[in-house]
């Protein structure tokens, strides 16, 4: 594992990838900062981070396109790993939500940016964004945001969570071809946040619904059993869970 570590920059997803573009970078390399300024989260919404608190990385991904039947199983893959990680240094209780944050005790301590891209007619180059709210311990204006620190009250050591991190996705990917892509998947809808649960959502048009949450099918969508007992499909930028 070859760990680039900055003081700071503007996105750690841009330089890994100004980086990969540069040099042959072996799988799994790790770009982290203390501090990242440009930092993106789902719908182009900013990700803000306390410089020195948490942690911000991006991991390099290459995958051979005839081994995959959904690109949105990479994304169950990361959220898993960072949950079993966190496992292994907390007792907290630990779920994904839809379509990539990850929650503890129902806060968000931290959230998934992948970008994909073909780099040839055969393989797919996936930049793996990770924030994760580890040792800060104020979220102004952020009701729904907690960190480590918080919900634990006491601080965790970053560079050994980064590595269990890295490791754990690594150690997954790797067992992708023996245990089948239906094992992450069953695992993933096991900690699927309100899932069979009532719960309010908002359209991108701004009308209010409420429903239940049947699964994540393999194309990413959100499928949400509605009142009048029918089936919608929802992709990330059309609907919104309000909780």
């Amino acid at each position: 594992m070859r760990i680039i570590k900055l003081d700071a920059i503007d996105s750690t997803n841009r330089f890994l990838k100004a980086l990969s573009a540069q040099e042959s970078c072996e799988n799994f390399t790790v770009v982290s900062t203390e501090s990242q300024t440009e930092g993106k989260g789902q719908r182009g919404s900013g990700w803000v981070s306390e410089a020195g608190k948490n942690l911000t990385f991006s991991v390099l991904y290459n995958q051979k396109v005839e081994g995959i039947t959904s690109l949105f199983t990479l994304n169950i893959i990361i959220a898993l790993s960072i949950v079993e990680a966190l496992k292994s240094v907390s007792n907290l209780n630990f779920v994904i939500k839809w379509p990539n944050d990850i929650l503890a005790e129902n806060k968000k301590i931290g959230g998934i940016l992948i970008e994909n891209a073909f780099k040839n007619s055969n393989e797919v180059q996936s930049i793996i964004g990770i924030g994760l709210n580890v040792n800060q311990s104020q979220f102004e204006n952020l009701p729904q945001a907690s960190s480590l620190f918080l919900l634990e009250n006491k601080i965790f050591d970053k560079e050994t969570m980064l590595i269990f991190i890295v490791n754990q996705l690594e150690f997954n990917l790797k067992q992708l071809p023996i245990l089948g892509e239906i094992h992450y998947w069953n695992a993933y809808h096991q900690i699927l946040f309100k899932k069979n649960v009532v719960s309010a959502f908002e359209s991108v048009a701004g009308n209010r619904f409420v429903g239940k949450i049947q699964e994540v099918t393999q194309e990413g969508k959100l499928a949400v059993l509605l009142e009048d007992d029918s089936i919608q499909f929802f992709d990330v930028k059309e609907v919104k869970m309000l909780y």
